[in-house]
């Protein structure tokens, strides 16, 4: 693991051209703290920091070719290397190191921008090819890398994070008031979108040139839902645990120590017990728990880590207001409120004590519609089929209307959100059950002007470009592609990849295997959500490997008890910030009183929302406090910014 960046002018660079790139580098010092490298040529510069995990002294970067015509810097793991590097090898290439990055170098040479498809792995890649004077971003399938730009009149900028690109005085610091709507809505900021109207994210399984054209983007990956019915159950868990091993194996290739997170649930659990098929020494495991025993499952993972004889590690969260809450503002560089964070942070913190990389369970709820939404939006469909739209609307609409929102109330009586996803379209209904923030309450809260800036955005467009994609594909089928391009990317993913990157370590996530990936969404729907069960069939094929006991518990969820910190623990902080006028002057200071007056009453349980709202404005307060006191918005395609004019090479 590592930051990459780099700065591409039209000219030779400057002096405070090259200091700017310095200080880049050292604004992601985190990301690698075991070095720093530079490489400049002529109007190019580009800069790497290092977390030593393949060929620890071998692998610095940038590093070059035989002649120094392809330079790379390169954030990430390539799994298949050693099985890339043979043939190459065969072809005549000639290698000075060990590494995988030296094998990107090497198959860009020999292929071109069809390497990229070649790769098995997570990467966030930048190539010069001082022949074409070209630059080429390229990023990982799923994105589990991230890679930032920005294209400026005179100089085009790339980094792994946003604070990088913020060093340059030139980046325009106009907020993109759609970005800003969907973190509302979502809690997140999805691709290509920023917090800045200037700075874009290169899309997951995307690839952009720069060079004399102007900013390319070309599409290398995607996924494709074709359902094969005509395999068995049993050779589907043939097939799947076959590719699982594989994809833990490659996985487990690494130069210093290596270990799993460990929640206790399906997921996690397979990936060490896996592991511990694999491998012939111990394993390490690590953990995090909570105080509130509704938010706790450490013991099911110290349980399972007995059973499986791992050297296991626990770490206990706490809702610490001076410390860990103000670093996620800092790592996140943009608006995050997925408050797992704070477990994420403390269980990366409790694994880096021990080693450098962790294996984890991410990707299993997409893939195998393992998410208890999925059933609940099955449940509903079945009831709009019995009544016609209009007379479903209207009904559901005034029942949510007049049911209150009794969050004290026990689960089977909290009916209001159920009515109101009822009364609207399948794919309605899913986008309201998944907003952090309803629409309701989301109006409420944020203030009038800035509601007007959006000029009717709405960030369920996003949902209905995705929804479509899959062609022929049927409606769960659709919702899982949709979470893999929204929701897997742009928050589970961001969350693992700066809260782990925040102490310094390495996570990989097995389930996320493209190859993996494939075969699974070739799996008929039917076999994923089967009788209200999720996962069906990636449990069955588990069953030799992961006990009963944990393949049959209720999913619980990375939650955090959000409500009792509200009122207790961080109530101080959140008041002191959520209470005050925002410098952006997004927020309706009236409509978030009396949202916070209503959470602290007890009755009502606002925790999500008002750590939206809390988030948001510690982001302010930490990344905008030397700005001026209201900022400009704008919508995608009126930044001022000129795209990059690169001009010709010296």
């Amino acid at each position: 693991m590592c930051g990459i960046a780099g700065i591409l002018g039209s000219g030779p660079l400057t002096p405070p051209e090259k200091k700017t790139l310095a200080r880049m580098a050292r604004a992601m010092a985190h990301r690698g703290p075991d070095g720093e490298g530079f490489y400049f040529d002529g109007r190019l510069g580009l800069a790497h920091r290092r977390l030593s995990i393949i060929d620890l002294e071998g692998g610095k970067q940038p590093l070059g070719n035989e002649d120094g015509t392809i330079w790379v810097v390169f954030n990430g793991e390539i799994y298949n290397y050693l099985e890339l590097r043979g043939p190459l090898v065969e072809r005549g290439h000639r290698f000075a190191t060990s590494s995988d990055t030296e094998v990107i170098v090497h198959l860009y040479e020999e292929k071109g921008e069809a390497c990229f498809e070649e790769l098995r792995g997570m990467f966030a890649i930048a190539l010069w090819d001082a022949v074409r004077q070209r630059l080429v971003l390229a990023r990982d399938r799923l994105g589990k890398k991230p890679l930032y730009y920005a294209a400026l009149g005179e100089r085009f900028l790339f980094a792994s994070e946003i604070k990088a690109l913020l060093e340059d005085p030139a980046l325009s610091r106009d907020i993109d008031a759609e970005a800003l709507s969907d973190y509302f809505s979502l809690l997140y900021i999805p691709a290509p979108k920023t917090v800045f109207r200037a700075a874009r994210k290169v899309r997951p399984g995307h690839y952009l040139l720069v060079d004399e054209k102007g900013v390319r983007e070309r599409q290398y990956w995607d996924l494709r839902f074709d359902a094969d019915a005509a395999r068995t159950e049993e050779q589907w868990c043939k097939d799947l645990l076959e590719a699982y091993f594989e994809a833990v194996r490659l996985r487990l290739r690494s130069d210093v120590p290596l270990g799993a997170f460990l929640s206790g649930g399906v997921d996690s659990s397979s990936v060490v017990a896996l592991m511990r098929a694999l491998g012939d020494g111990q394993v390490t495991t690590c953990s995090v728990g909570f105080a509130e025993r509704e938010f706790d499952e450490s013991a099911h993972a110290a349980a399972f880590a007995q059973m499986l004889r791992t050297e296991h590690h626990e770490e206990r969260a706490r809702a610490d207001a001076n410390d860990v809450i103000e670093k996620l503002a800092w790592f996140y560089d943009e608006p995050f409120a997925d408050s797992s964070a704070v477990p994420t942070y403390y269980v990366s913190q409790a694994a880096r004590r021990h080693v450098t990389v962790a294996l984890s369970g991410d990707g299993g709820d997409e893939n195998f519609a393992g998410y208890r939404r999925y059933y609940r939006d099955f449940l509903e469909n079945r009831l709009r089929l019995f009544l016609p739209d209009r007379t479903r609307a209207a009904i559901f609409g005034w029942l949510s209307r007049w049911y209150p929102k009794m969050d004290w109330a026990p689960r089977v009586l909290r009916a209001q959100a159920t009515f109101r996803a009822l009364s609207h379209t399948p794919l309605e209904g899913y986008f309201y059950s998944v907003s952090g923030i309803k629409p309701h309450v989301k109006e409420a809260i944020l203030n009038a002007d800035f509601q007007s800036a959006l000029h009717g955005y709405r960030p369920m467009d996003l949902f209905e470009d995705y929804y479509r994609r899959p062609q022929g594909a049927d409606h769960l089928t659709r919702l899982q592609y949709l979470d893999i391009k929204t929701y897997l990317v742009d928050d589970i993913l961001v969350k693992v990849d700066r809260a782990s990157m925040a102490n310094s370590l390495e996570v990989r996530c097995p389930l996320l295997d493209h190859k993996l990936m494939e075969l699974a969404a070739r799996i008929p729907s039917s076999l994923k959500l089967n009788n209200g069960e999720g996962k069906y069939i990636f449990k069955k094929a588990l069953r030799p490997y992961v006990p009963e006991t944990v393949l049959a518990r209720r999913k619980q969820g990375f939650a955090v008890p959000l409500a009792s910190w509200l009122r207790n623990e961080l109530k101080d902080v959140a008041a002191g910030l959520i209470l005050t006028p925002d410098p952006l002057g997004v927020l309706d200071r009236r409509g978030v009183s009396v949202l916070w007056q209503q959470h602290q009453s007890g009755r009502s349980d606002f925790g999500t929302e008002l750590w939206t709202v809390l988030m948001f404005r510690l982001w302010e307060e930490t990344h905008l406090k030397r700005r001026p006191r209201r900022a400009a918005f704008g919508s995608r395609g009126s930044s001022a910014d000129g795209a990059f004019c690169p001009g010709t090479a010296d």
